[in-house]
């Protein structure tokens, strides 16, 4: 059961309580450069993505924001634009006060507003401006930018007892007593609750993990997700994906993003993909019709039934975008492509439409079964694109009328 959190409206996307989690991502183009930004920013929001955030590290950057996002109004992309600010971000939002003024959110990073009174009056100006403006913040604490003051103090507190804790759990302790401290101190300089939002990223999963649920037992915010510095190639999936998973089961969560390290070349839009199919993986959204397929074996020794699920799925998303404005409720679909006779019928059958090609020695023809019914034979060389129309008909009939 997910744990109630206060309600967050970011740019009109509500984040927290009973609402939706929300998909997030961030730009990796310098911010300044408009087009590169917006061209990024269209990539991730025609992905999926529902909030995006930019970087501003300086004035250049703070000077685009009010220029990137009319762009994107023309664009018709109406994505709530967050700004991530390190170091001087108080000093940037006092000199370009428009920056602040159209961004819809701004991430406060505590361990990187300096030290001592300096630390405490830079986050106070940071509040005190999206008081000023009604704007919600994330205090977002990372373990790679920790409070060092913080967690001196811990350790200090650590040495003095009998039986001393793990650095690692030490660290975990200043993690949290940072996101605890802020968020309380933000609320006593006059933020509402219902505008601060409270992440906690570190790169060790079970670390991550433990944190997260602390956080979520002292405080009522809404929580953002990540495991952060996932890495990259299949580790990083996997371990976002687990860490994600864990969480959210728990009821943990209200936004999520998936800090993957892009392969060059590779789209950014990936890091959304992965949160949108860890959701739909665990039954929480649905986003766009799923290929159930079994991995071969020694009774599937052809190929085929791999090269038609493949070409199942391209065509899948290749028309989900059309399918949702034409057929709304499609993104539902469920297609099973299987390589034989001991798990083709049954799961074609569970699916809304699917066929089970002949194995190694079966009889050569493909039974097609919709929605639990078998309702066709397919031979020969067209099973591919019979199977594809047979797909189509059933979006058309089944959502076609609502």
């Amino acid at each position: 059961m997910r744990k109630i959190t206060h309600v967050v409206n970011v740019g009109g996307v509500k984040v927290g309580g009973n609402n939706p989690i929300v998909v997030q991502s961030m730009t990796d183009t310098d911010t300044s450069d408009i087009n590169k930004t917006v061209n990024q920013i269209e990539e991730l929001y025609n992905a999926g993505s529902e909030i995006v955030r930019v970087t501003v590290n300086n004035v250049e950057s703070a000077k685009a924001i009010s220029k990137i996002k009319p762009i994107l109004s023309d664009k018709g992309i109406n994505v709530p634009i967050i700004g991530d600010f390190h170091f001087i971000g108080h000093k940037i939002l006092r000199t370009v006060p428009e920056c602040a003024e159209n961004l819809d959110k701004y991430r406060i990073n505590p361990g990187n507003l300096g030290s001592g009174n300096r630390k405490d009056d830079n986050f106070k100006t940071f509040i005190d401006i999206a008081k000023d403006l009604d704007k919600p913040v994330r205090i977002g604490v990372n373990a790679g930018s920790l409070d060092q003051e913080l967690l001196d103090l811990k350790m200090e507190e650590n040495n003095k007892l009998k039986i001393p804790k793990s650095a690692e759990e030490v660290e975990s302790d200043a993690l949290i007593s940072s996101a605890i401290i802020s968020y309380q101190k933000a609320i006593d300089y006059g933020l509402s609750k219902n505008n601060i939002i409270i992440s906690c990223k570190v790169s060790r999963l079970n670390q991550m993990v433990h944190c997260y649920r602390e956080i979520s037992k002292q405080c009522s915010a809404p929580l953002h997700l990540g495991l952060t510095e996932a890495g990259l190639g299949m580790k990083s999936i996997v371990a976002t994906t687990a860490a994600l998973s864990i969480l959210i089961e728990e009821g943990i969560g209200d936004t999520i993003r998936s800090s993957l390290t892009p392969e060059v070349g590779a789209l950014r839009s990936r890091e959304v993909e992965l949160c949108q199919e860890i959701l739909q993986s665990l039954g929480i959204r649905t986003y766009k019709p799923q290929v159930t397929a079994c991995p071969g074996c020694g009774r599937t020794t052809s190929t085929y039934f791999r090269e038609l699920a493949s070409e199942i799925k391209d065509h899948l998303d290749l028309k989900n975008k059309q399918w949702k404005k034409d057929f709304p409720g499609s993104e539902e679909l469920k297609v099973a492509v299987m390589g034989c006779v001991v798990n083709g019928p049954g799961e074609s059958k569970a699916a809304n439409i699917g066929v089970s090609l002949p194995g190694s020695g079966e009889s050569p023809v493909a039974p097609v079964f919709v929605d639990g019914e078998k309702v066709k034979i397919l031979k020969g060389e067209n099973i591919s694109n019979e199977f594809i129309q047979m797909v189509e008909s059933y979006v058309e009939k089944k959502w076609g009328n609502k």
